[in-house]
């Protein structure tokens, strides 16, 4: 449930965060089109060895760092969004719990299945056909 989950980020998930909204505005695609303006004249001070391994050796390095503080990013967003469906389920259940003593017993089975659906993602596969 949200309320079970502690609002407490460590430093690492904060700083993850900062570097997601960051990457994420323009002004990081303008840093990364100046660096490329930066680089490519190089080529004439340079030998061809050299000039490729700076660029190749900036961009892998780039995008190892943010490959790692994205998926934090996603992770921290996909369990966020988990809780809120899980309790939106638990919520309908509840609801139906209550209008079922007025409806009849023809929703039993759809509470059911409805408090079964809460965490579906533990239980299920990502090997299994859909």
């Amino acid at each position: 449930m949200p309320s079970q989950v502690s609002g407490d980020k460590t430093a690492f998930d904060k700083f993850a965060g900062w570097c997601s909204n960051m990457v994420s505005r323009a002004p990081f695609f303008a840093f990364c089109v100046v660096l490329i303006l930066v680089w490519a004249p190089t080529f004439a001070f340079l030998k061809f060895d050299t000039w490729q391994l700076i660029i190749n050796t900036v961009t892998t390095i780039i995008t190892f760092l943010m490959v790692a503080l994205l998926q934090n990013t996603q992770t921290r967003n996909d369990l966020a969004t988990q809780h809120k469906l899980n309790a939106i389920a638990d919520a309908l259940a509840d609801l139906m719990g209550h209008l079922s003593a007025q409806v009849g017993k023809e929703i039993e089975k759809d509470i059911e299945e409805l408090r079964d659906a809460v965490g579906l993602e533990e239980k299920e596969s990502t090997s299994k056909a859909s």
